[in-house]
């Protein structure tokens, strides 16, 4: 599969990008810091390029997590991959940021459960197993209270994900010896990752218009949740 992606995450306080050829990953770049990831992209957008001695004409796709996660974040790694689509014509094929987490978790026997924290006590969740060497989705994509996540767990079950890190006491209160968590390395969104997901879909010509690609925020705004209200009190 002679098919080459470059994918970026910007999801979460982590940004990654990766080049890709079929299922030989050529260069990742990934970072962690509280400074917005416009400030850098396009830079480790080009430096994965160089590392993998790939030039923008010599990339067959694009590949971009959609959410949920960071509204801004989110908005960034899109927003700059639908301008190279423009200016490249290449095509886009959006992942869910919880299913690119939850596959950093190689095959296992137990559930997984990625979370990601949505900020005021809440976490954005979702809930996945491999059945046959293949990963399936058991509970969808939601934003709720890290107590409602782990609600009617009764095995083992291995959490991911800076949500999980954030409210680790509150599940290991709740579950004990059923909760597991992931290496440290792992509680972040890869963009390698992110390229293996899209590949399939890259191959079969299943990609994404960028008009209709659009983040998944799963929840409102803060400036949504203000206009309903103030129009509530109209």
């Amino acid at each position: 599969m002679d098919i080459k992606i470059l994918a970026v995450d910007t999801a979460t306080k982590t940004c990654s990008v990766a080049v890709a050829n079929g299922d030989e990953i050529l260069a990742e770049l990934t970072v962690t810091h509280l400074r917005t990831h416009t400030e850098f992209l396009m830079k480790m957008i080009q430096s994965v390029l160089d590392a993998a001695f790939v030039k923008f004409d010599h990339v067959d796709g694009l590949a971009v997590t959609i959410g949920p996660g960071s509204f801004t974040g989110l908005r960034i790694g899109l927003s700059s991959i639908k301008g190279i689509s423009a200016a490249t014509g290449k095509p886009i094929v959006g992942v869910c940021s919880m299913e690119a987490l939850a596959h950093t978790i190689p095959l296992t026997s137990k559930c997984i459960c990625p979370m990601i924290d949505a900020r005021k006590g809440q976490v954005y969740s979702a809930r996945y197993r491999y059945q046959n060497n293949v990963m399936i989705s058991e509970l969808p994509v939601r934003a709720t209270k890290p107590i409602h996540v782990i609600e009617g767990i009764s095995e083992p079950c291995i959490f991911i994900g800076d949500g999980a890190l954030a409210y680790k006491e509150v599940i290991v209160e709740k579950l004990g010896s059923l909760a597991f968590f992931a290496r440290p390395y792992q509680h972040m969104i890869r963009a390698s990752v992110v390229a293996q997901l899209s590949l399939q879909r890259f191959l079969y010509g299943n990609t994404d218009s960028p008009e209709s690609l659009i983040p998944a925020y799963v929840r409102k705004s803060d400036a949504e949740t203000s206009k309903m209200k103030g129009n509530k009190n109209i």
